[in-house]
């Protein structure tokens, strides 16, 4: 298995990429918004995604999007084809696209927001702490990229200040190499996610 930073030549993937994603948020019923192969190999282009190679076969994938002229990144559309789940690849590709990310914006504060409660760990180990959307980039092009996903009605009616997915920061300034990474359990973050579904839903079927 070979997990390198992707470049033109693997445009090749980008339809099989896409399409995995979307595949995976219909089969999770949950939100993750659908990108199109124009979009995936601008990321390739531009040096700011990363692939897993097995052979000539498509494995996984991950990319970098730049907000808010370089102060915030975002590690987006982490996806592990079917074939090559439950053998720990996502944990090295996120581990890949978060080393990758501080190479190429060193100042710049990290952030994802999720409904994965694998992601939520993944993110938690590398140091991401969870914060209000407030705290993320005000961009209106990040925000505009929810409106393919199944939740953006939530998003939009609570005004952009929450939504079923966890906003997650890791902040380089605030970084103290010598305390060690406190980490938080997954069963903190399925709490979140009930609460959130419990409250948003519950609205819903008024």
């Amino acid at each position: 298995m070979e997990i390198i930073i992707a470049d033109i030549s693997h445009s090749v993937y980008a339809q099989e990429i896409c399409e995995t994603i979307e595949n995976a948020a219909k089969i999770r019923g949950t939100g993750i918004a659908k990108r199109k192969p124009e979009y995936v190999i601008s990321k390739m282009k531009e040096g700011n995604a990363v692939i897993a190679l097995d052979g000539k076969k498509f494995a996984g994938f991950c990319y970098i999007e730049s907000w808010s002229h370089g102060k915030f990144v975002a590690n987006s559309g982490l996806i592990v084809h079917p074939n090559y789940r439950g053998h720990g690849l996502s944990i090295k590709i996120k581990q890949k696209i978060f080393d990758h990310s501080r190479m190429k914006f060193p100042e710049a504060k990290v952030f994802s927001i999720t409904t994965g409660l694998a992601v939520m760990k993944l993110n938690s180990n590398l140091g991401y702490k969870p914060v209000t959307f407030s705290e993320l980039t005000t961009d209106e092009t990040f925000w505009n990229g929810c409106k393919t996903c199944v939740n953006y009605d939530v998003l939009r009616r609570t005004n952009q200040k929450m939504c079923l997915c966890t906003g997650m920061l890791y902040d380089p300034a605030t970084e103290n190499n010598s305390q060690p990474k406190r980490r938080i359990k997954e069963k903190t973050f399925s709490r979140l996610k009930s609460i959130k579904q419990h409250l948003f839903l519950k609205k819903e079927k008024k």
